[in-house]
């Protein structure tokens, strides 16, 4: 049985004045809640993973924990975090994964997906299709397009959203 939060914050304040079981106990319950937490948002074969990252990070940040606010909130932000993590590995990994599977079989075929993409480019407000252009398709990080542009990292971002949504509302509209 998971306990309830208020059991867990007292584990809690008794794990940070060094109680050893009651440690034992809190990360135990813990594991329980995170598994059913991560159950709903991943993978099963991802679930391990994250209750130990998640597990690490609440270690980490033991002493953080203000005994005045509720335990599960503060157990579910730091896993939220974890879990997001996770999916940008997992996300980083599909496109390098992707990025192999696309070999440009000619220098015509290059050429001529550049020219589409320019003529698409054309369609956005230039703003955004530079900042596509350096972040996307030169792999730059978001702070360098902002240096280059003259831009906050914050346009910049936004920028990309903008532009990535109009050119896939385009493309769905031709098709």
């Amino acid at each position: 049985m998971i306990a309830d939060d208020a059991t867990m914050a007292r584990l809690m304040v008794r794990a940070q004045a060094g109680d050893r079981q009651a440690y034992g106990v809190l990360l135990t319950e813990a594991s329980r809640w995170l598994k059913s937490y991560f159950a709903r948002r991943s993978a099963p074969a991802a679930i391990d993973d994250l209750i130990q990252e998640t597990l690490l990070s609440v270690h980490r940040k033991l002493a953080s924990f203000d005994p005045a606010r509720p335990f599960l909130p503060w157990v579910a932000a730091i896993a939220r975090y974890r879990w997001v993590d996770h999916l940008r590995r997992v996300y980083r990994a599909a496109e390098v994964e992707l990025a192999d599977e696309i070999a440009i079989d000619s220098e015509e075929d290059e050429i001529g997906a550049r020219i589409s993409l320019e003529r698409l480019f054309g369609l956005l407000p230039p703003g955004q299709a530079r900042a596509i252009e350096l972040v996307k398709i030169k792999g730059h990080s978001v702070a360098e397009a902002a240096r280059h542009c003259g831009q906050s990292e914050p346009l910049i971002k936004t920028n990309i959203h903008r532009g990535l949504k109009k050119l896939a509302a385009l493309i769905e509209k031709a098709e």
